[in-house]
């Protein structure tokens, strides 16, 4: 197990965050402002951006991002907001253009963001076009990842990730290709469970038969400042014809030494982003919050160009495996979230071990003090 770290000072370490803040709407506007916008998400990655005019979209906390190539081979984000009368500029997920013009009035702009064309230009004898661009949004690229964040402050992607660089660093992220396209997935819960069931080790033996089939006893959990660790090692033994399948097909990959052969390895960025890295291929998934008892999974895989047919069917018997334990989790968030509807239940205790829980709910602690109370206070809390 890795080093805990814990807020200062906090007294709750050894109970889980109160049931009410996994269904209060006041709690989540109050998470919305100190903790979500905040946080860094993925649009895409380089590679789905290979032209200049290629775009893609985010859908985040009521704003749509706006991530495209420009002419000069630049990559930019901005809010897909029109200057004029605010109109969604861009439909979908992904597209390609070589201008981006409003549906509405067609006030035009360039890949750079800049308002080039305005129909009826004289009826706007004041308007200064370089005035009214598109509103960029702050954006970094790590390991051929976009990111972007809503609001500027605090660490970058790179330092909070800095810890598992020389772990990351022979996957060769930069290099990866899309397989498939982004899925959603709506789901009746909070994003707060989603991610602690991401990070619970506790629950691997006992509602993941195949994972613990495939990793035995070697699963470990380790939380870090900005980052949660799991990881597990393919061992030797029966299964589904998927697990002995994967086992015996998993072709070498060269670049990897023999530990990252055979290890599955999760990391998941604060607050609720997700790298699956595997022999055969990397998934991103992140858990959207849209309400206080909603959210939606994005997700999406990406494997490094490998032909050989080994490697096909490795990676369609990951897929097998990997649908199994997202229905066996779609099921136990479920179950959370309906049980932490009841009035008998605020908080739970925490063991020794439950390390990554710990840490994300003293950090919760630290960024809404109101999450330290076992019941929801009376409304208004948050204006006080």
């Amino acid at each position: 197990m890795g080093a805990l770290k814990l807020a200062v000072g906090d007294d709750q370490a050894d109970l889980s965050l109160p049931a009410w803040t996994y269904r209060d709407a006041e709690f989540f506007e109050a998470e919305k402002a100190a903790v979500l916008r905040g946080a860094w998400q993925i649009v895409c990655h380089l590679s789905d951006l290979a032209a200049p005019g290629d775009w893609h979209t985010l859908d985040y906390l009521g704003e749509s991002i706006l991530v495209v190539r420009g002419d000069d081979g630049v990559v930019r984000a901005f809010t897909n907001v029109c200057r004029h009368r605010g109109s969604r500029l861009v439909d979908g997920a992904r597209g390609c253009a070589k201008r981006l013009v409003c549906p509405y009035h067609a006030w035009t702009y360039d890949l750079a963001g800049r308002l080039t064309g305005v129909p009826g230009r004289s009826e706007y004898p004041g308007l200064d076009l370089g005035a009214h661009g598109l509103v960029p949004v702050e954006m970094e690229v790590w390991q051929g990842f976009v990111f972007v964040r809503l609001e500027s402050g605090g660490p970058s992607v790179a330092a909070m990730l800095a810890v598992f660089g020389d772990e990351i660093a022979p996957y060769r992220f930069e290099a990866l290709r899309a397989l498939g396209r982004v899925t959603l997935r709506p789901r009746p819960v909070n994003w707060k469970n989603v991610g602690d069931n991401y990070s619970d080790g506790l629950h691997i033996p006992v509602a993941h038969p195949g994972l613990k089939r495939l990793f035995g006893p070697s699963y470990v959990v380790s939380a870090e400042a900005h980052c949660d660790r799991m990881a597990g090692d393919i061992g030797e033994g029966s299964g589904s014809w998927s697990e002995r399948l994967y086992r015996r097909l998993l072709p070498r990959v060269d670049h990897l030494d023999a530990t990252g052969q055979r290890r599955w390895l999760y990391l998941k960025l604060w607050p609720n982003i997700a790298f699956d890295i595997y022999p055969d291929q990397v998934d991103f998934m992140q858990w959207l919050p849209v309400s206080a008892t909603e959210t939606v999974i994005r997700e999406i895989s990406y494997a490094l160009p490998d032909d050989r047919r080994a490697m096909r069917a490795a990676r369609y018997l990951n897929w097998r495996i990997n649908r199994q334990v997202n229905a066996e989790d779609t099921a136990l968030i479920t179950r959370v979230q309906q049980g932490m509807a009841s009035a008998s239940f605020s908080q739970g205790p925490l063991g020794t071990s439950e390390v990554c829980l710990r840490a994300f709910a003293s950090r919760m602690r630290e960024a809404v003090p109101a999450a330290r109370q076992a019941r929801a206070p009376a409304p208004g809390w948050s204006r006080g």
